[in-house]
């Protein structure tokens, strides 16, 4: 029997009227392929919560509303996709260059800081990878934005993503409660200020706290194509997990959830509505 292809990521066409949204999803996947399995000491539980669980199935109405959605079905575990190509340390990959992090192109310990990797990876694993995933990924959504910006004279790229509600012992703010929403605009230089204050004014609207930039600026996707004066704006959404899961047994909340995804449907309304020059 022939043994099917892994697919790391799927694009979803809008299903009415078209408009100039894409939405990113890079990290709800859980998938790990056979190849980085054999490679992986990660606790299953650390697969689970260091995943944005459930932002796909929370931005799944975006086509409704005329946005292309992007998500990706592979583990961050395999293969960080909102990181930079370069961004692996000798520490992960023989012979890698990058500055040092446990939390690159491939993660080397999970966010309570056990380890993640048996040891460094050899390089052609991590090539296997870019050539696999990260590069097709990317090379898609670079495609997206530019037939939006042929077609509507501009794009706009909301990178969508969650966070736990309190810094955990690998982040930089550790134990400290965190806003229900951070949009990242990396100093709101990423996007339209109209752009930047969708999620803002709609978390406000619902009574949720929000916080820019704070503890998250913006990673690899919305700095990289958020280009306004090349008519790509991008704004990425962190959303605290406890507006629609439980953390603990990482189960949905089904009433909460069902709030939260009405937000995200409107943030992306409201997006492809959005003028701009």
């Amino acid at each position: 029997m022939a043994r099917c292809a892994p697919v790391y990521f799927s694009v979803h066409e809008p299903t009415t009227r078209e408009t100039p949204v894409v939405v990113e999803v890079p990290h709800a996947g859980l998938f790990i392929d056979p190849e980085a399995l054999a490679t992986l000491v990660a606790p299953a539980r650390a697969v689970g919560q260091d995943a944005d669980l459930y932002v796909d199935a929370l931005y799944a109405d975006a086509p409704a509303e005329g946005a292309t959605l992007l998500v990706a079905h592979v583990s961050r575990y395999v293969c960080d996709l909102n990181r930079a190509a370069d961004d692996v340390d000798h520490l992960t990959v023989e012979g890698g260059n990058g500055r040092p992090s446990p939390h690159g192109l491939v993660w080397r310990a999970t966010t309570e800081n056990l380890p993640a990797l048996k040891e460094a990876l050899p390089r052609g694993e991590l090539d296997r990878r870019l050539c696999r995933i990260y590069e097709p990924y990317h090379a898609t959504l670079r495609g997206l934005l530019d037939a939006k910006v042929a077609r509507f004279g501009h794009a706009v790229l909301l990178c969508a993503h969650s966070m736990p509600s309190r810094g955990r012992a690998g982040h930089a703010d550790p134990g400290r409660p965190r806003a229900d929403v951070v949009p990242g605009s990396r100093g709101r230089t990423t996007a339209a200020r109209s752009v930047i204050a969708v999620p803002d004014e709609l978390a406000r609207d619902r009574g949720w706290t929000v916080a820019h930039d704070d503890p998250y600026k913006g990673g690899y996707s919305t700095a990289k194509y958020g280009q306004p004066r090349a008519h790509v704006h991008a704004v990425q959404v962190e959303l605290s997990r406890r507006l629609y899961m439980n953390e603990r047994t990482l189960e949905k909340k089904p009433n909460d959830f069902v709030k939260t995804q009405d937000y995200c449907r409107a943030v992306v309304a409201r997006l492809g509505a959005v003028a701009l020059a």
